[in-house]
């Protein structure tokens, strides 16, 4: 089962096009981050997701839709966690989920994962920035208004770090996601006091829509439309993987830090859900953009607690912001190193940062926060991307399993291939319901992957890089395969 043509599997660029220093000017720091960091980063990616958006999915499915949603999602990425926490054992490299789909789907596979990871990471920062220039300017920071300054001082601020080092760049990170994440637990004491169980579930029935009822006021259609809002409490916890080279010991830590990050992700989004509603009312934070701070101000009138919150929510939207932009120039460097995009985005700097690989999607982020100001609809189309991404990163799992039972495997994943197959199951089901929730940025996502898919069919697939260590890994795997069907 495979994803490629009939053509060799081996990269096809000539093997004299790159000097004998190709890869030294394309290294990363090695040995940089333990499973405490990663997990940090883990939960980093997600928690801004905690503070805002999730609650649009009550206008999609009311308290119960989403409720159903959230469960679903939830599974959907600890069978997709488990299955990265396999495939990542195998193969520790920055490429994270284009590394394992090129092995088992070929090199279009591995391109058509890539692209749409790179697509969620680098539209998820965009709206992140306009969100952030939101807060500063309802938190009357320095009289700023949100606009195009507060983006690029977001932009140029935060990349600064990471082009200073990762080492420095994960700590910067760990210690704001622990100040979100200690926030989102002191909210929840605070929104549990006032909790009443009769506020869950007031949003008025849609006695036309099939299945309606208190629980399910939108009925059984907004359990489905409700999907991509439940992914919100976990959308990029998958990046775990790309932090491999930058890691010690990856195939023990990273396993770990992903497992880690999901437990806790899950106790998060299951404590500031039912907090939030309980406390103030599903109709009430249901087309907020703060409903921590409302869930906490029943009467309008601010509180300590809720401004405490509200400056936490800054630094949730900080820590996603931040590490997003991390995936994202790891993926855009793994793909570029191997040449599926231009090679010179993947060169590193003296102190081992792909430079270009952070300032290229920065500059794209900025220009269009500033052009369109339309923080949701970019989340959708980073939704959308992910979701293919997750579909096509299960199905490795599958493949892999099925076509190489014998491959060395530090970690094995609970259930196999069923749990895997959950997750290929409802990543496809998210994806459809990306189109019930916005046409319009499912359709902007497919023509930026047509453009890129042209791209990969014209050009690059033409200029591989053999030594790249996704590619020799798939060059590996290719030769044992021919070696055995040569058997007698």
């Amino acid at each position: 089962m495979s994803l490629e043509s009939t053509e060799p599997t081996k990269a096809r660029a000539a093997e004299g096009a790159e000097g004998d220093d190709y890869l030294e000017r394309r290294a990363l720091r090695r040995g940089n981050a333990g499973w405490v960091l990663l997990t940090g980063l883990g939960v980093a990616y997600v928690v801004s997701g905690d503070y805002s958006g999730w609650n649009s999915g009550l206008k999609e499915g009311g308290f119960g839709g989403l409720a159903i949603a959230m469960a679903l999602m939830g599974v959907m990425y600890t069978c997709m966690v488990f299955s990265l926490a396999e495939l990542s054992s195998v193969l520790p490299t920055a490429g994270g989920g284009y590394g394992f789909a090129r092995r088992a789907l070929g090199p279009w596979g591995g391109f058509l994962t890539g692209t749409a990871i790179l697509i969620e990471y680098i539209l998820a920062p965009a709206a992140i920035s306009i969100f952030i220039g939101d807060y500063v300017e309802s938190l009357g920071l320095f009289g700023l208004e949100s606009g195009w300054p507060v983006y690029l001082a977001c932009f140029v601020l935060f990349i600064g770090i990471h082009l200073w080092g990762v080492g420095e760049a994960l700590r910067f990170s760990f210690v704001v996601t622990g100040i979100a994440v200690v926030a989102l637990l002191v909210f929840a004491v605070g929104a549990f006091m006032d909790f009443d169980g009769s506020k869950l579930n007031d949003i008025p029935v849609d006695h036309g829509a099939f299945g309606a009822n208190s629980w399910l006021p939108l009925g059984i259609l907004g359990i489905w439309a409700a999907f991509p809002f439940g992914m919100w409490f976990f959308l990029g916890v998958e990046g775990v993987p790309l932090a491999a080279e930058e890691t010690k010991d990856p195939a023990r830590t990273l396993p770990r830090a992903i497992r880690w990050s999901m437990l806790i992700l899950l106790a998060l989004a299951l404590l500031t859900f039912f907090a939030s509603a309980g406390a103030r009312g599903s109709a009430a934070i249901q087309s907020t953009g703060n409903p921590l701070v409302d869930a906490l101000q029943p009467d309008g009138e601010r509180t300590g607690l809720s401004r405490v919150i509200n400056y936490a929510g800054l630094a949730g939207l900080v820590a996603s912001f931040f590490s997003l932009i991390y995936a994202g120039s790891r993926q855009l460097f793994a793909l570029s190193r191997a040449g599926y995009l231009p090679r010179f985005l993947s060169l590193t700097s003296r102190r081992k940062a792909p430079y270009l690989g952070l300032l290229v999607p920065g500059a794209i982020g900025f220009s269009l926060a500033a052009a369109t100001g339309d923080g949701a609809r970019m989340l959708n189309v980073a939704v959308f991307g992910a979701t293919i991404s997750y579909a096509l990163m299960s199905l490795s799992h599958i493949v892999l399993r099925r076509r190489e039972p014998g491959l060395q495997r530090p970690y094995r994943t609970p259930g196999g291939i069923l749990t895997s197959s959950v997750a290929l199951t409802l990543a496809c089901a998210a994806l459809v319901a990306t189109f019930l929730v916005d046409v319009t940025a499912a359709f902007i996502a497919l023509g930026v992957y047509g453009v890129a898919v042209a791209y990969f069919g014209l050009y690059s697939r033409k200029h591989l890089v053999a030594r790249a260590p996704e590619e020799e890994f798939a060059a590996l795997a290719a030769a044992e395969a021919e070696l055995e069907r040569n058997q007698p």
